[in-house]
């Protein structure tokens, strides 16, 4: 049973050590150090480049017949890391994941080569899996409004304080357009209890200033006067029901109650809400660039998928409305 004390970094480390030789695992851990405090991946990334890597390696040590060793990485032929990605692809591990662990293992390769212990060519020399790139699916602004209003869920059995913290998250991911992890992050001395901005941390462990609605500063203090656990300044702001750090999960589990309640697709996701967020900007007239900064988009060609969702939108409504297009 893995030891929820445990240092991620350590037990990252030795599930590496657990597949390769001593050399590679030595490189492996300076490499680790490397993303983890030069190039500030967060926790949850290092732990899947170090899980990517570690099964890479794995399949080399039986494709190879033994823990694989800096010679043998530099000996590796595209062959090798094709019945890699196959093996993947037969344990039903879909495109997106396959290019992860590509990406991984190329991350990986590129340190060893940089530090001078060795080229990894044949990582580079193969293509990865084409990735269909499906466009977000925002809510309607009628349902995002739904969504995030705490009277949606006036009818649950549910103690009003946890009622109170559901819609205050809610009300962040749609109304600032942030992610599960950014908005459960805030530390309580952080609360925007009234309009504003607030400080969010995201991807990269990068810092970002983003408005706070009257509406969603409202739902917040709201949840605030009624949580019944201290909120120290330094601790994060919204509380599982035993007043530990709250799981996104039950923030998901809170969408799919209202998802049943208000007859919503299973598109309808608190990842939905952020995608919501920014559709309803740009059909708005919000401009893009200023759309990517709101988001902490590190690519304004990440953002820009949000105009293909807006041009669909139009095209959606222009074929049902229009006399001619229903003949």
């Amino acid at each position: 049973m893995r030891d929820r004390n445990a240092d991620p970094f350590e037990l990252a480390c030795a599930a590496i050590a657990a597949v390769a030789a001593k050399d590679v695992t030595a490189e492996a851990r300076r490499w680790l150090s490397f993303i983890a405090h030069e190039r500030r991946l967060s926790p949850k990334t290092l732990e899947a480049y170090s899980r990517d890597v570690a099964a890479f390696l794995a399949f080399l040590a039986e494709h190879l017949g033994g823990k694989p060793k800096l010679p043998d990485l530099a000996r590796l032929a595209p062959a090798d890391v094709r019945a890699f990605l196959a093996r993947r692809r037969r344990d039903n591990i879909e495109a997106r994941t396959l290019m992860r662990s590509l990406a991984s293992a190329r991350s990986f390769a590129r340190f060893l080569e940089r530090e001078g212990r060795g080229k990894v060519a044949a990582l580079a020399a193969v293509r990865g899996p084409k990735i269909q790139r499906s466009l977000p699916k925002p809510l309607s602004i009628k349902s995002a409004r739904e969504v995030s209003d705490p009277a949606s869920r006036a009818g649950e059995e549910r103690e009003p304080w946890v009622l109170a913290r559901d819609a205050a998250v809610i009300a962040l991911l749609y109304g600032s357009g942030l992610r599960i992890s950014e908005a459960l992050g805030i530390l309580a001395r952080d609360a925007p209890t009234s309009a504003g901005q607030v400080t969010v941390t995201g991807k990269g462990n990068k810092t970002r200033m983003v408005p706070v609605l009257p509406q969603v500063a409202q739902a917040i203090a709201e949840y605030i006067s009624l949580c019944p656990f201290a909120l120290n300044s330094d601790e994060p702001l919204f509380r599982g029901e035993k007043g530990g750090p709250l799981s996104p999960r039950i923030v998901q589990l809170a969408m799919e109650r209202m998802r049943g309640a208000l007859g919503l697709p299973d598109t309808a996701t608190p990842h939905a809400l952020r995608h919501s967020f920014a559709t309803h900007l740009l059909a708005r007239g919000g401009d893009l660039r200023s759309i990517q900064e709101l988001l902490g988009h590190a690519s304004l060609a990440t953002t820009q998928i949000y105009t293909a969702v807006d041009s669909k939108s139009l095209i959606d409504a222009y074929q049902a409305a229009h006399p001619r297009a229903r003949a």
